[in-house]
């Protein structure tokens, strides 16, 4: 019986097998194939914009004869720069069929991406690797070379205007929209884009650029902006001159295409001139870096037509043995120095001998210089001096404040009156050394003119506070408040309502912008100025980086800041505030 069971399962082992073996058998069979031979319609090729979209080269190959169903066959066109044995290729895959194109885009952005230059000639290698849809049994195919020339693809410009008129009371104002399409369609790294301009007919020589950026396909100038691209092309100003502009794009490998060229007829003005006083007393003064330009006080223009973009001027305090130079522009670029009232280009340094508060001119055209006094008083028949400028100083001057800043009170009636910084009337002569008077016919804040009209007369004559404001050298104003009162409020007055203007004493006026009050303080707290007896009247805060000094008279500012700090120990004092000094003190 063990034998016979023995028998059984050999036998049915050897049965299995034998159906193992036939199933093999009946699996079907592959051939391996054969690696295809490429060919291509062009052995070299220059597209052009117009054939972006057009087939510009087509490849075929040979049947790589696998045995199977040739819709389902894999190939991959492999393309590189020629010699890199395709380490850095870019692939198209095509299934079941053998041939494929490229679009005259497709090369110009395969060129563009390695880093080719349009209109440079480089030579691409192909090959085709082909398989079994599942990868299985590759094969490369012979390799071609083909030569391809990119093109640019350069933007397409356009301009909003084809002439216009520049003036420099609307400088600001916008003149002109570029518009332009991008370049490099389809290439993946950063394009950068310029404007670039010159004068017609100079085919862009040594053209002058303008900045945009990247990714940006539009640029508005300014009147002022498109001025300065007329006369950086040579149109001087206040002339009628063409100029061209064209937008170059670049890639980060150093390509470079220009648009189409527009033409704009722009009628130029004269440019501001700024100057700008460097020198060794900045730092000491709170005027910037010593000898930096970049930081140095800038000159008011004298804007006068006939000495516009020529004089120049500028109230300002110097130390003794100050040394200076004048500088156009915020750089050496431009420098001048000089001596006894004549100025050369990069000349020896301008000093002064003792310290004091000065008047700088300039005039640029004539190549002069004058250094004076410098002051501001009141003139006219509303002041106390009347209409005759010898009268004016010291008596009715106002105080010097700061750089281009002066304030004063007075007395005005209802008369003509105007401001002057000299014991003389201007004499005509549009020199450097001339006297300026200072007038509008706008009320307070408005413009000042030299030697413009009278100020408006006062409503009601009384005391007032006058301010000739240059800080802004774009804009010299003059702001006018009544001085029929000075208050001191705050918490720190004992008896008094903290904060309280109507109810704040009052300071008596000593004249020469000094007030003065004897009051009992409580320690440690705070106080303002006010010119009235309620919120929104003139006023002065701390500009004495929080002292609280007994007898020591303390800097004042009215444009915002801190409170003034009452003495440590509270007690009777006497408060001085002096608007012409700009100075208050404390004193026990």
């Amino acid at each position: 019986m063990k034998k016979l069971i023995n028998f059984l399962l050999t036998a049915t082992t050897l049965a299995m097998l034998f159906v193992a073996c036939q199933k093999v058998k009946d699996l079907p069979f592959y051939d391996n194939g054969t690696a295809v031979t490429l060919s291509s319609s062009v052995t070299s090729v220059a597209p052009a914009p117009a054939d972006s979209l057009n087939n510009v080269i087509s490849f075929a190959w040979t049947d790589p004869a696998y045995a199977s169903d040739s819709s389902t066959f894999k190939y991959v066109l492999e393309i590189d720069s020629a010699g890199r044995n395709f380490s850095n290729k870019i692939t198209k895959e095509v299934i079941g069929q053998r041939n494929t194109s490229l679009t005259g885009k497709d090369l110009n952005v395969i060129l563009l991406n390695y880093g080719f230059a349009p209109g440079t000639a480089c030579n691409l290698d192909f090959r085709v690797l082909s398989s079994y849809g599942n990868n299985n049994e590759q094969y490369k195919s012979n390799v071609i070379n083909v030569m391809v020339t990119p093109y640019g693809d350069s933007s397409v410009l356009t301009s909003s205007v084809e002439s216009a008129v520049c003036e420099l009371n609307t400088a600001s104002q916008k003149a002109v929209d570029f518009n332009w399409s991008a370049s490099f369609n389809g290439y993946s790294g950063t394009v950068n884009y310029v404007i670039e301009y010159d004068s017609v007919g100079k085919n862009f020589a040594a053209p002058k650029e303008i900045a945009v950026g990247s990714s940006l396909y539009t640029k508005a100038l300014t009147q002022g902006e498109l001025n300065e691209t007329a006369l950086n092309s040579g149109v001087a100003g206040g002339e009628e001159g063409k100029i061209e502009y064209r937008v170059k794009a670049s890639t980060s490998f150093g390509a470079s295409v220009y648009s189409n060229v527009v033409a704009i007829t722009i009628q130029s003005y004269f440019p501001l001139l700024r100057f700008y006083m460097p020198g060794g007393y900045q730092n000491a003064t709170g005027n910037g870096n010593d000898w930096d330009p970049g930081t140095a006080p800038e000159f008011v223009r004298d804007l006068r037509s006939s000495v516009f973009n020529d004089m120049y001027y500028m109230y300002i305090y110097l130390p003794a043995g100050a040394k200076f130079k004048i500088t156009q522009g915020r750089s050496w670029d431009v420098n001048y120095g000089g001596s006894g009232g004549v100025l050369s280009a990069g000349g020896a340094d301008i000093g002064v001998g003792a310290d004091g508060f000065y008047r700088i001119s300039i005039n640029r055209k004539t190549m002069q210089y004058d250094i004076r006094e410098g002051r501001m008083g009141f003139v006219g028949g509303a002041t106390g001096a009347g209409w005759n400028p010898p009268n004016v100083f010291p008596a009715y001057a106002l105080g010097n404040v700061g750089t281009n800043l002066f304030l004063g009170v007075t007395d005005l009636a209802a008369d003509g009156w105007k401001l002057i910084d000299n014991d003389q009337w201007n004499n005509g002569s549009n020199a450097v050394d001339e006297t300026r008077s200072y007038g509008s016919s706008g009320s307070s804040g408005s413009e000042l003119e030299v030697n413009g009209a009278n100020f408006p007369n006062v409503t009601s004559a009384g005391r007032y506070r006058v301010i000739w404001d240059g800080r802004n050298v774009d804009k010299v104003v003059y702001e006018m408040t009544p001085a029929t009162e000075m208050r001191i409020v705050g918490d720190g007055i004992d008896g008094v309502n903290a904060w309280d203007p109507g109810a704040s004493p009052q300071m008596t006026y000593m004249g020469k912008g000094k007030w003065q009050l004897t009051l009992k303080l409580l320690g440690g707290k705070d106080i303002k100025f006010l010119a009235g007896n309620a919120w929104g009247a003139f006023d002065y805060e701390d500009n004495s980086g929080g002292s609280n000094a007994t007898g020591v008279a303390r800097k004042t500012k009215w444009d915002g800041g801190d409170n003034f700090k009452t003495p440590a120990a509270g007690g009777t004092y006497t408060v001085v505030l002096d608007e012409q000094a700009q100075t208050v003190t404390i004193n026990p």
